[in-house]
């Protein structure tokens, strides 16, 4: 990604710093103000691509060119930004793991002028990503013991989101994606059926099936409601028991009463001896949709999710900030209204036991007994403190988004009305904000 991946305004503060020597070390805190409705938690990602833009991250020569001319900027900031890289530090939450509000995602700390230039960049990726890892992992609780599927691709803002959206419903706990650009990339299981036009493409649905599960022989799945869905899926039975492929069909659902045709279709199924065929539910789902599909007992093995999930429908945006707490040696917070900003580097620490609370820290607070930090090294001078793996990252965000899942207590789970777990800032921070917050005042 570019460096010119930033708001103009950036690049302005960027070059007032510059032309003034402000190189000191800066330290921006990324966090979200307040979760969204019915949000008892947020899943942390998007960080394995903010740390791909740190690493890469530089203007060329006609970049720099350009801020020349719609800039304004001095030959001093033109020569500065020709040669700068990312050559600062970054503490981050884990991708995988739960936050709440006020807790940092991440902590930038850098020369001032690059600490800000990457703010807009940093800010859209984790923002993104943790939001959608967040309604993923709700779907997953929703649904605890079915396959989920990614089905978003063709409904995401931009083909990015759609490899975004795929690798962080992953993270949450989704078994495949039907993106193969994103499957390749990050070692995920690609998953595809049929479409109503491939059913329409043949005289009628026996021909369509039967030829699909010619050519796909390993699992086929019949899209079964093109005309009418009972119809569909005794032509199913038929067709399975024409070709032998007995232990190894499943049949996909995509509209209707999903409880209701479910049930039919696994009466049909067995009774045609397919009691190992699968059902796959797909169509406008979304957690609320799953879980009470659940409730309702549908025996339904896997659910296509798509378009509600790959752009959080319901909550498409987090109110997160990028905002500075320390400059050199010096803290800094922000006053206004219902923004208010806790000052200084900062640590959070948890408990094992979710009912004690996250506790809010300055970093060079000593760890309280019985807590782990949350936030951890992740790139030191500009560079990764662990080589990236695509693949491999992916797994452990995913192991602990499975444990973390299972740590946050049944209250923060629902769906609804849910009671996240509480952050307390400690007696050493709330000092600090408030001395900073006396003298600010004071003028």
């Amino acid at each position: 990604m570019t460096g010119l991946c930033t708001d103009m305004y950036e690049v302005r503060m960027a070059a007032a710093y510059l032309r003034r020597a402000m190189a000191g070390p800066a330290t921006f805190s990324l966090f979200a103000r307040r979760l969204p409705a019915d949000r008892g938690f947020l899943v942390a990602a998007g960080l394995a691509e903010a740390l791909d833009f740190l690493e890469g991250f530089r203007f060329e020569e006609d970049e720099v060119e350009y801020l020349r001319q719609v800039a304004a900027l001095d030959a001093r900031s033109l020569a500065a930004l020709r040669e700068m890289t990312f050559t600062g530090d970054v503490w981050a939450v884990p991708e995988g793991r739960l936050v709440f509000a006020d807790e940092p995602l991440l902590e930038v700390t850098a020369p001032f002028a690059e600490a800000q230039l990457v703010e807009t960049a940093v800010l859209n990726v984790i923002t993104f990503g943790t939001t959608v890892a967040s309604k993923a992992a709700r779907c997953r609780l929703a649904a605890p013991d079915a396959e989920l599927i990614d089905f978003a691709f063709r409904r995401t803002q931009g083909l990015g989101a759609a490899a975004t959206v795929a690798r962080c419903s992953a993270i949450a706990g989704f078994a495949a994606t039907s993106n193969l650009a994103a499957a390749r990339r990050y070692g995920l299981r690609p998953s595809g059926t049929m479409a109503h036009s491939y059913v329409e493409a043949f005289p009628d649905e026996r021909s369509a099936f039967r030829a699909f599960a010619t050519d796909f022989p390993d699992h086929p799945i019949f899209l079964v409601d093109t005309y009418d869905t009972e119809a569909g899926l005794h032509a199913a039975v038929d067709v399975a028991a024409e070709l032998g492929r007995i232990d190894r069909l499943g049949v996909r659902l995509d509209s209707g009463d999903l409880a209701v045709l479910a049930g039919r279709a696994r009466q049909i199924l067995d009774a045609g001896g397919l009691r190992h065929a699968t059902i796959v539910a797909s169509g406008g789902l979304d957690e609320h949709a799953i879980a009470a599909l659940v409730a309702q007992g549908a025996p339904i093995d896997a659910y296509g999710v798509g378009t509600k999930m790959g752009v959080s429908a319901d909550a498409p945006s987090l109110d997160s900030a990028y905002k500075l707490v320390a400059y050199g040696d010096r803290p800094v917070m922000k006053l206004s209204t219902g923004k208010v900003t806790w000052p200084g580097t900062k640590q959070v620490y948890r408990h094992p036991r979710a009912d004690e609370g996250d506790v809010l820290a300055l970093r060079e607070e000593p760890a309280p007994s019985g807590r782990e930090p949350l936030l951890v090294p992740v790139m030191l001078g500009g560079r990764r403190t662990e080589p990236g793996d695509p693949a491999g990252d992916l797994r452990a965000a995913r192991d602990r988004c499975a444990t973390e899942l299972h740590w946050l207590p049944a209250a923060a789970r629902r769906l609804t009305g849910p009671v996240p777990v509480p952050v307390h800032a400690t007696t050493p921070l709330h000092t600090l904000a408030a001395r900073l917050t006396a003298k600010l005042c004071a003028g």
